[in-house]
């Protein structure tokens, strides 16, 4: 089990920057995300896309800023649980809560900042023939979290965009026999990534299927085959895969969130402006997941959400308790 002051569910950039406003009031985080890395959309939708409305950076990229939150957060040392999405939430007595995720893991927290951005992200899942028969485990996954497991191993990989493109680049030096499926010739990706995907089909790294959509996929206990067809002349072709991975995106859904009994409008958990918490006590929203009157979905506004529901979270954690942050200074740099 871990043990935590507070649970953020959710580790976007309003989740991080939680943990920094958190860490001034000696409070505890460990973050939880359904990604298998942090930033959430910023890392995982666009990386590379500037912001421009972060005070003190006229512009930075979305991957820069995640990068410096972390290392903002880092004096404060955050732990993480990424890959796994939570299912279940308990309250226990006044202030205990025990967090559940679908992996197993078992969280324990005085209390829960929910930082989920739009939502739990979920996989676009093309409409596929038997698909969901060879899920979990067996040949079809939606996110790449060890590229080892698929080392020596034949893949087909399906999408268009940056993520695709990234792990074909990647996994070629991985995978025994690579195969990316695109429904266009043309891609959404960076063109340095396309460039260096066309280089590797001519070289006969890869092979590359325009032009085409998967059809089926087949097997008795695992994958063993994937069909496509052609889309201009409705010609199948059948490969030979031990894994498939369709890269179509993600889709933000509120998922469990939804029955925890949280007063929810819109598809958005309703709060109190005071301090961002919800009808739950104990239980706050910060960042894009909330709504109330005049809300703005802008990460500037997360930021101050989080300061103000960490500074209501301690009260909550120590009620009675004033804290006065005592700044320090070591070797000439200051600490908190």
């Amino acid at each position: 089990m871990i043990t935590t002051d507070i649970a953020v569910i959710g580790a976007g950039p309003v989740g991080l920057f939680a943990i920094f406003e958190a860490g001034l009031l000696k409070m505890r985080c460990h973050l939880i995300d359904y990604l298998p890395q942090v930033g959430g959309q910023l890392s995982e939708i666009y990386p590379k896309k500037p912001i421009y409305d972060i005070p003190g950076y006229p512009s930075v990229l979305a991957q820069e800023l995640v990068d410096n939150l972390m290392e903002q957060a880092k004096p404060f040392h955050p732990t993480f649980t990424l890959g796994e999405r939570i299912e279940g939430l308990e309250k226990r007595g006044e202030a205990d809560f025990v967090l559940t995720t679908n992996m197993g893991t078992v969280i324990e927290a005085k209390v829960v900042v929910i930082a989920g951005g739009l939502g739990c992200f979920e996989p676009r899942k093309p409409a596929v023939e038997n698909l969901e028969n060879f899920e979990n485990g067996k040949g079809v996954n939606y996110m790449i979290l060890d590229p080892e497991k698929y080392r020596d191993q034949k893949m087909v990989i399906a999408g268009g965009g940056d993520s695709a493109l990234d792990w074909t680049i990647y996994l070629a030096e991985v995978c025994s026999e690579l195969t990316l499926v695109h429904r266009s010739e043309s891609f959404r990706g960076a063109p340095d990534s396309v460039a260096k995907v066309m280089a590797l089909a001519e070289s006969g790294k890869i092979n590359l299927i325009l032009n085409s959509n998967l059809q089926a996929v087949q097997g008795t206990d695992k994958l063993e085959q994937v069909e496509i067809v052609q889309n201009r002349t409705m010609e199948k072709t059948v490969i030979e895969a031990d894994h498939l991975i369709p890269l179509f995106g993600l889709s933000p859904k509120l998922g469990p969130i939804e029955d925890w009994n949280l007063n929810i409008n819109k598809s958005a958990i309703e709060v109190n402006v005071d301090d961002y918490s919800t009808n739950i006590p104990g239980i706050y929203a910060i960042g894009d997941i909330n709504t109330y009157t005049n809300k703005l979905k802008l990460i500037l506004c997360g930021f101050h959400e989080a300061a103000l529901m960490s500074h209501s979270a301690y009260s909550y954690m120590n009620p009675g308790v004033k804290y006065t942050m005592k700044y320090t200074t070591v070797n000439g740099v200051s600490e908190f």
